[in-house]
């Protein structure tokens, strides 16, 4: 075999490799700029609870998924109990370079603004926060939209003339929307009863079905439970005392205790990060307290199809009536700041 035979298949075999080494990495949407690398998008999430609580943190850690899986990122989670542990942990993140950094609930904020000026390429989110001091940002839920849709569902339902709003701790985000539930509720029923009571923490299951057996015992029959894991309890008091109906919140708890839920008022979470994550990714992000609300569907009423026949035509229409007006602006939630 002559010299040039020999050779001919190592050129192929080279030219193959040269083709290859010039090809340039591909976005989905045929880009051959591409973005930056996985490597490159790294997103934290702090929240103050259990993620196993099928509700608040629950929806926190399925979005920050939803941001591994959407996008590549790369993703961590602690569950954290005191500032000074949010502190710590903002510190951490911004230390090793996250661009993201998510503390799950407005009691964030007050860290976040401490520890941002320390980390200028991290953005430092607050869920349910309302301010931007800089880099730390909050993100509002309009959360009163759903809240005012359930307080009419409640009263409607209400045979007692008696209603119950229990939450974790007095959060503003969670005075707002109990203000919001009433405010439902007496456009329904102008001299209905609402009561409002707070566990004190958001853990506890046997002080929130204290606080609902409380209520039930005051001839409370609806109760919007804004908990989180305490709010666990909540659903258990349901099950003990017949003729209770329990609202959610924050995810579709139906299936929690589909025997007493009459529906939940849900949060998207998973949709609204993966858009948030989406907007804060690029390096000029223009810092600014981010919304949704109604209209963007992140904030809805969700029934619970097994129970749907309690809510009554009149009440369907009524509720689908409002929810297309606060949609396109025409009517705006009360809001007790």
């Amino acid at each position: 075999m002559t010299l040039a035979a020999r050779i001919r298949p190592l050129i192929a075999v080279v030219n193959t490799l040269l083709m290859l080494a010039a090809c340039t990495p591909r976005d989905n949407s045929g880009d051959v700029s591409a973005v930056a690398s996985a490597d490159d998008f790294r997103v934290a999430l702090l929240t103050p609870g259990s993620i196993a609580d099928h509700a608040w943190n629950g929806a926190a850690y399925e979005g920050l998924q939803r941001i591994r899986d959407s996008l590549g990122a790369k993703i961590s989670h602690i569950e954290v109990k005191t500032p000074s542990e949010f502190e710590e942990n903002f510190r951490q993140y911004g230390s090793q370079g996250y661009r993201l950094v998510v503390g799950h609930g407005a009691e964030f904020q007050d860290a976040a603004a401490r520890v941002a000026p320390e980390f200028p390429r991290t953005i430092y989110l607050s869920t349910g926060g309302n301010q931007v001091q800089g880099n730390a940002i909050g993100l509002e839920f309009a959360f009163e939209d759903g809240s005012y849709v359930a307080g009419m569902i409640a009263a409607s339902l209400s045979r007692t003339n008696v209603i119950g709003c229990i939450g974790g701790t007095e959060l503003v985000p969670v005075r707002r929307s109990f203000a919001a539930f009433a405010a439902g509720a007496r456009a329904v029923k102008p001299d209905i009863q609402v009561l409002t009571s707070y566990v004190g923490n958001w853990d506890d299951a046997s002080a929130g079905k204290e606080q609902a057996l409380a209520q039930i015992g005051r001839r409370a029959d609806v109760i919007f439970g804004n908990a989180d894991a305490a709010g666990l309890g909540i659903f258990q008091a349901a099950k003990e005392r017949t003729g209770v109906r329990i609202i959610g919140a924050n995810s579709d708890q139906a299936s929690v205790a589909p025997d007493v839920v009459i529906g939940s008022v849900v949060i998207d979470i998973p949709h609204a990060f993966l858009e948030v994550a989406k907007e804060v990714r690029p390096a000029d992000f223009a810092p600014r307290v981010i919304t949704f609300g109604t209209a963007s569907d992140v904030v809805r009423w969700v029934y619970n199809p097994a129970l749907a026949a309690e809510i009554s035509a009149a009440t369907r229409a009524r509720v689908d009536s409002l929810t297309t007006e606060i949609r396109t602006g025409r009517f705006i939630i009360p809001r007790d700041q």
